[in-house]
């Protein structure tokens, strides 16, 4: 196996998750870039501190970049560990807009190094367990997803209430369910969305998804509870069969995201778990959402 080491690019939340996900797979985090302060990452605490990507990447000891800064970074950051040849591991969404997010696809296309987009649900237990079963064919055919996502207000992050920066609730945080549903259901076709009554970051949201093969994904999403309720979300997929339900729970799913993608640098493989195309597709459903929440109306997909 070859020697590997990791760039966390972010100081935050994700970038403590990140950080912790490679100390457990057992690859140590030599860098950690930020550009304000020095951080405190407790599973890297041998971690050197670079203010600038580009310090990092003159190391040649670091194969692996993880980078997990506000979304409208995301894609100049990638690109540029992408170019240097090292491999990327990019939080969710992949961009902010879908024009950036093809300049992503078509830097991996040139790279030597891997890409995969943190959708870390994929590596929620219950839910990988769930897209095992239906695989297997437990519902029959899938014919309608329903989700929901709920939490408190986020607390600390300005720029996520900034849908200039973050992209809004929808892409930022709803996006995890919308990628579940184009999973199961295929080519999104057209999409809805209602806000409910309320002002700002994380006003619930009603979404309906329409597939090309008839499905219907039923989503709903908020994240404007107040200070320290519980967070919840559900799964449900209904077939011609059958229905069947994900056990939401995270156990140890950044752990396991940052092995599997270990894996697939290792085995020279792309990352079929978590391809690039769907982190774009995902992106693209939730920008007509949010489209559709703003506008009122229906969004076709072309």
């Amino acid at each position: 196996m070859t020697a590997h080491g990791v760039a966390v690019v972010g100081a935050g939340r994700m970038g403590q998750a990140h950080a912790t996900a490679w100390a457990r797979v057992g690859v140590p985090v030599r860098w950690v870039v930020s550009p304000r302060r020095r951080p405190e990452l407790r599973d890297a605490p041998g971690a050197r501190w670079a203010t600038s990507l580009a310090v990092a990447l003159a190391d040649p000891d670091l194969t692996i970049v993880s980078i997990c800064t506000p979304t409208p970074s995301h894609a100049l950051l990638a690109i540029e560990a992408l170019e240097a040849g090292r491999h990327v591991l990019l939080e969710k969404p992949i961009a902010l807009t879908l024009e950036d997010a093809q300049r992503v696809v078509d830097a991996a296309s040139r790279a030597a190094g891997r890409l995969m987009v943190a959708h870390v649900v994929r590596f929620f237990p219950g839910y990988a367990a769930l897209a095992a079963r239906v695989a297997a064919g437990s519902v029959g055919r899938p014919r309608v997803v329903r989700a929901s996502r709920i939490s408190d207000a986020p607390v600390g992050y300005d720029w996520l209430k900034d849908e200039e920066r973050s992209g809004g609730m929808l892409v930022d945080f709803g996006i995890h369910d919308i990628d579940q549903a184009n999973a199961y259901l295929g080519r999104a076709v057209a999409v809805t969305s209602v806000p409910l009554e309320g002002d700002g970051f994380g006003t619930p949201v009603v979404t309906t998804v329409e597939y090309a093969e008839g499905g219907i994904a039923q989503l709903l999403h908020a994240s404007d509870l107040p200070a320290g309720a519980p967070f919840r979300s559900t799964l449900e997929v209904v077939g011609d069969v059958a229905v069947d339900t994900a056990d939401t729970s995270a156990g140890d799913a950044f752990a396991e995201q940052a092995r599997y993608f270990l894996g697939c640098i290792e085995q020279g493989t792309e990352p079929a778990t978590a391809p690039v195309a769907v982190a774009v597709d995902a992106l693209r459903v939730a920008l007509a959402a949010r489209e559709s929440a703003r506008t009122g109306r229906r969004v076709p997909l072309g």
